[in-house]
């Protein structure tokens, strides 16, 4: 008995663990990325190294486990791919991990949380979202994504002074707390990127759906992101040095970012939790475990490892946080609100069902007609529960 009990609560939580571990496995990568950047690594390089390898770790997996559930490939399907890979993969974490070598990872980390406000935003655009100003929930949704975009501005253009750890870091990262010449730019580079993947967002919700296989569009998508990643890297380093990682810091980030989480891809686990999340919960649920991230990267940037923190990214994360839980509680009540206006309408169904029932057939005796109409209402509401 406590065993189903146990199942059933694990069945219940599972999207909300899976974007747990997720952020989780962001959280320490923030930290190896950063070190293995201030080393020479090439955020193009590192994205281009990570995605083809972790297609060749996941391909065996996708092949074996998904070969009855894996639709036949189209042209059409692999145009979408193409573009789903485009916009998720090449764009997005491209500008992502620049942004990372110009600002911090606190800086980062914090401007994911904008994610969530700017796929309301064009899902709205989309008509994919109805707000509602009237009430407090769509009232809560526009405020929210207001807030949102206020850190987010407020992040971009303010860096305000310097907040140093008060004492000795346990772990030093090399040029962690250098200046930045690029801080402008790295932010810019940070909100394109979360427009590409907020964009994705939206994509993957509809391409889940022609392609329910979510393992083998996560290796399709790292296989043809990492060739994008690889034709437009080469075209910036086509020296033979820029490519070499060898066996240190630089090579073990990678393989960090491929084979983390007992053996699971970092990246394909998180993609692939992402697009099962989505597929359960929706793209809005996916993006609100991201402040779990900021709040372990910020505690560990300026206790661990003694990095500086910025007045104008404390004040934007701590904005574009609230915003997005304004956002989500909106959200939250969206839900409740549809499922109960669908249950008063399913029961509306069934008592004017029954009252039609309850005037045919005067010719029957009166015990086969009540039998037929309790039979009848019976199917009726049981479809409606």
């Amino acid at each position: 008995m406590a065993v189903g009990i146990g199942g059933e609560v694990w069945r219940r939580y599972a999207p909300h663990n899976m974007m747990i571990l997720v952020q989780l496995s962001y959280t320490f990568m923030y930290f190896f990325t950063e070190a293995a950047f201030n080393r020479g690594l090439n955020p193009y390089v590192y994205v281009t190294y990570r995605h083809l390898l972790v297609a060749v770790v996941l391909w065996p997996f996708a092949y074996y486990h998904e070969k009855k559930l894996r639709p036949k490939m189209t042209w059409m399907l692999f145009l979408e791919i193409f573009v789903l890979s485009l916009v998720g993969v090449s764009l997005t974490l491209n500008m992502y991990f620049a942004s990372l070598k110009y600002t911090s990872p606190t800086f980062v980390a914090s401007m994911v949380n904008a994610v969530a406000s700017i796929t309301f935003v064009i899902a709205i655009v989309l008509r994919m979202e109805i707000v509602d100003v009237k009430s407090a929930r769509g009232l809560a949704k526009v405020a929210g994504t207001v807030v949102s975009f206020a850190g987010v501005t407020t992040m971009t253009l303010y860096k305000g002074p310097a907040i140093a750890s008060p004492w000795k870091a346990p772990i030093h990262i090399d040029g962690s707390n250098a200046v930045h010449q690029s801080w402008l730019k790295g932010a810019f580079l940070a909100v394109a990127s979360c427009v590409c993947w907020s964009i994705w967002y939206i994509m993957q919700a509809t391409s889940v759906k022609r392609y329910p296989a979510e393992l083998s569009l996560t290796a399709w998508m790292a296989t043809v992101g990492g060739i994008q990643s690889l034709a437009f890297t080469v075209i910036l380093k086509h020296h033979k040095e820029d490519w070499l990682v060898g066996f240190g810091l630089k090579f073990w980030c990678i393989i960090y970012s491929v084979r983390a989480q007992s053996g699971i891809a970092c990246s394909g686990f998180a993609v692939f939790a992402q697009l099962w999340c989505t597929k359960k919960k929706g793209p809005v649920f996916v993006t609100m475990s991201t402040p779990l991230s900021t709040i372990m990267v910020a505690i560990l940037a300026y206790f661990i490892f003694g990095e500086n923190l910025y007045v104008g990214s404390i004040i934007g994360g701590v904005a574009v946080i609230l915003g997005l839980y304004m956002l989500l509680w909106g959200k939250d009540k969206d839900q409740q609100y549809n499922v109960s206006s669908e249950e008063r309408v399913a029961d509306l169904d069934c008592e004017m069902q029954r009252a039609n029932i309850t005037n045919v057939s005067p010719g029957k005796s009166g015990s086969e007609e009540e039998s037929n109409t309790t039979r009848q209402e019976g199917i009726y509401c049981h479809s409606h529960e």
